[in-house]
């Protein structure tokens, strides 16, 4: 790579993406042991890493949140987001590809591309990110970078450019040739040695990878091609001028190579981030609510960004920020555009893993933490004072798996409540909701992994002992025919009694009808004020549930006739009347219980449509339809029982293997199978 001038901006945000165990922290880790920012890269099995500082994380070995660092080499502050590979914990990925100017997808060249990496992908893609790829663990044994490189291309495309080739293979990978100076980096010393003599085993091929960069790369600039095609020889300054913009507009995705556990080749890429990389301030504009843009620039007023927070066992709350425009200095106010707060930024941070730095101030692009605000959750703008500007808040998936929790001891239902607030307020991808029907708390998540590692966090924090059980499903009941009852209330007690007669005809409703009441009764049988008393008590028993104890829906009562009694009569008498007309109808007719439907869309390849809809065929599923989504995958739309899909991500995830994801809403009742 050319030298960094002195003029190029100086902040790169950069993200590590991929599959889980492609070594996205190992890599971390070895950057920054590389940059000198750590004395020893630390070791993902070892929990010493800089990253994954939360013991649930250290327990699995692998990230299940995003971590930030920032440090510097060759004059630039790079902020480094690593992220977790796992499925169920995408949301964070996203929420880093959302403060990104850069993403680094880590591929290993064992196994190549895995599914999250193509997942991911596409979300980099839909928000323009620039991509480039790190081909990693080029020393183990079955690496190959040909069929990664191979895989990647039929997957992503004629944009996959390599611009580095490996020395040596497996346990003898030992550095890499830069395709646009023809150098090579050797690293049997432990440090780069450079040298302009290529190998003999790779000279010939690398000559010919150089010059098909070379080709690719002119194409982008049509000086560049015109001078090529003169026969003028292109500087590696100019190609890498080049390579530049065509990485910046998603033309040309790099493809590097190293290994993260023996830290081959990582200063490398350092550098490439560094001059190929885009700075916050030359990335695509930042859209807002409104619809308009802004772009990245220390000349607008103070906007910042809440893309995660994350709570400390010591300091509490670290809210994560992005500095969108202009400059944020200690003690400067800011109004949260959610609550309408003033919140005192009175405690910047510059953060590094699970340690922060106090700073003074924060330009536009720059990630940091803050501590002590009021009222901050992911998601939340904060701008000056009559501002405008408001970035919209990350669109989370819908959570798919849940389970019914409630705390052992009924002295911490009140500590629990507090501590899925804080969940949900860190990660907005987790949902909890109090489910009136059968009485349950219930927390959802992206999958039963993402669920017991917030429960783990709870437990841990709170010291709260949790009982789950599975979640029950809300069940209705209807009366299965028309019946005329009389429901007759009598109490005597000594002064006034109650009494109250109240004759109803019970008829079903239409699905969905709900409930219908209506009044024929005539000649003053029932006073009108006391009529709707009637109402009141089915409502009341219709609530209470029918033979099978679930709630009554999609009722028509009719009050016919009645009897009342000038002074014993009231609208508590009459309210039982309607309870024990119900009641009697029901023992008369009896009653269907009906089943909640949901609608479900799956989206899966297409090659794997057929198992699909052969498992919502089991499930009890009515197929809906399918639909044609991309060039490779297939959406299957079906009307499946609440009951039959509560196990369905764990299923779908198996089934899949990874690449099948689905959202459900509820549809609509209709008797049980």
């Amino acid at each position: 790579m050319a030298a960094n001038t002195a003029s190029e901006p100086s902040i790169r945000n950069v993200a590590l993406i991929g599959h889980q165990g492609n070594g996205k922290t190992t890599l971390a880790e070895a950057m920054l042991f590389r940059a000198g920012a750590v004395a020893r890269a630390g070791r993902v099995d070892a929990g010493s890493t800089v990253f994954g500082s939360q013991p649930e994380e250290r327990e699995r070995e692998q990230s299940l949140t995003l971590g930030v660092a920032s440090f510097d080499w060759s004059g630039c502050r790079i902020n480094l987001i690593d992220t977790p590979g796992y499925a169920d914990f995408v949301g964070d990925a996203l929420a880093a590809l959302r403060i990104a100017d850069a993403a680094v997808f880590v591929v290993d060249a064992v196994s190549g591309l895995q599914v999250n990496d193509e997942l991911m992908w596409e979300a980099a893609a839909a928000r323009s990110i620039p991509r480039l790829i790190f081909i990693n663990k080029m020393d183990k044994e079955n690496a190959s970078f040909d069929v990664a490189l191979a895989g990647l291309r039929e997957h992503f495309g004629a944009g996959v450019e390599p611009v580095e080739l490996p020395v040596g293979a497996a346990s003898a990978f030992n550095g890499v040739a830069d395709l646009l100076t023809e150098h090579v980096f050797l690293y049997d010393s432990g440090n780069a040695v450079e040298s302009e003599d290529l190998p003999d085993s790779i000279a010939d091929r690398e000559h010919t990878e150089h010059e098909h960069l070379v080709e690719d790369v002119v194409e982008l600039e049509d000086d560049l091609m015109a001078r090529y095609l003169e026969g003028e020889q292109i500087t590696p300054e100019e190609l890498e001028h080049a390579l530049r913009q065509g990485f910046a507009s998603g033309d040309m995705w790099p493809v590097l190579c190293g290994s993260a556990s023996e830290a081959i080749a990582v200063d490398r890429l350092l550098e490439f981030l560094v001059h190929v990389a885009p700075a916050p301030s030359e990335a695509a504009p930042i859209a807002l609510a409104d619809g308009e843009e802004i772009k990245c620039s220390a000349e607008g007023e103070a906007l910042a960004y809440v893309f995660k927070t994350q709570t400390d066992d010591y300091v509490g709350q670290v809210a994560l920020l992005k500095v969108l425009s202009g400059t944020v200095n200690s003690d400067d106010q800011l109004v949260n555009s959610r609550t309408g707060n003033r919140e005192r930024m009175h405690n910047l941070l510059r953060v590094f893993g699970g340690k922060t730095t106090p700073i003074d101030t924060a330009v536009a692009g720059d990630i940091i933490g803050a501590i002590k605000l009021t009222d901050v959750a992911t998601g939340d703008t904060l701008a000056p004072a009559g501002s405008s500007l408001v970035v919209p808040p990350i669109e989370n998936q819908q959570p798919v798996y849940g389970v019914a929790v409630a705390a052992q001891s009924t002295g911490d239902e009140d500590k629990l409540s507090t501590a899925l607030a804080e969940l949900v307020r860190d990660d907005p991808s987790l949902r909890v909701t109090r489910q009136s029907d059968t009485h349950q708390r219930v927390l959802e998540g992206a999958g039963d992994v993402h669920v017991q590692f917030a429960l783990a966090r709870v437990k841990r924090r709170f010291g709260i002992e949790i009982d789950t059980e599975p979640v029950k499903v809300a069940y209705r009941e209807t009366i299965a025919g028309t019946a005329q009852t009389e429901g007759r209330h009598k109490k005597q007690s000594g002064g006034h009694g109650q009494f109250g007669v109240a004759v109803v005809r019970f008829e079903p409703l239409a699905r969905n009808g709900g409930f219908e009441y209506a009044d024929e009764t005539r000649g003053g049988v029932i006073p009108k004020s006391l009529v709707p008393a009637v109402g009141k008590g089915i409502v009341e028993a219709m609530e209470r549930g029918g033979t099978h104890g679930f709630p009554l829906v999609d009722v028509k009562a009719t009050v016919v006739d009645g009897k009342h009694h000038s002074v014993d009569s009231d609208d508590h008498s009459f309210r039982m009347a309607g309870a024990l007309a119900l009641r009697e109808a029901i023992e008369k007719v009896g009653t269907v219980v009906l089943e909640p439907m949901m609608h479900v869309e799956v989206m899966v390849p297409s090659t794997l449509q057929g198992d699909v809809l052969a498992d919502l065929g089991r499930r009890h599923g009515q197929i809906e339809g399918t639909e044609v989504s991309g060039a490779d995958n297939a959406v299957v739309m079906a009307t499946v029982p609440h009951a039959d899909m509560l196990d369905y991500a764990v299923t779908l995830r198996s089934m899949t293997h990874g690449r099948g994801r689905f959202t459900m809403s509820f549809k609509a009742y209709q008797e049980k199978f």
